[in-house]
């Protein structure tokens, strides 16, 4: 099963990468142009939000079931985890900045729809869906997908 969610996560996360990417190219251009928010514009934010949490969930799953994840930090300890930089990235730094990536996208799109006003509807996403984009980017295991 883990080699079935690995496979999963591994190939999801370009689709997430590539919508997130999108989903803030989006929202910079719409803030710059100053262009009105339209209905693409809200889909494009929204399945940049669904893909995420799609990924979120399969994540936590993976991470549970995973040697690399919950069950090296229950064997290994947390120090010896910390220690070791690929340890450390598949049990703590990996799953964390994924959750607050996570988050960032999340706050941003409830936040933009509370907007009345094109222009700050496009500031909210871009600024948060920007720093979820950045942490993502942070924490891919980059070694893996090359």
């Amino acid at each position: 099963m883990a080699n079935t969610l690995h496979f999963i996560h591994s190939y999801w996360a370009y689709l997430v990468l590539l919508i997130v990417v999108l989903a803030t190219i989006n929202a910079l251009a719409g803030f710059f142009s100053k262009r009105e928010y339209g209905a693409k514009d809200f889909r494009i934010s929204l399945f940049a939000l669904i893909v995420t949490h799609i990924q979120l969930l399969i994540g936590i799953i993976l991470y549970v079931t995973s040697p690399l994840g919950l069950q090296n930090i229950t064997n290994n300890g947390m120090g010896v985890v910390m220690k070791d930089s690929t340890f450390r990235l598949y049990a703590v730094e990996h799953p964390m900045m994924m959750i607050l990536t996570v988050v960032f996208i999340t706050i941003g799109y409830s936040k933009h729809k509370k907007n009345l006003l094109s222009n700050k509807k496009f500031k909210t996403l871009a600024i948060f869906y920007t720093i979820g984009l950045v942490l993502m980017l942070s924490r891919i295991p980059w070694s893996q997908w090359f």
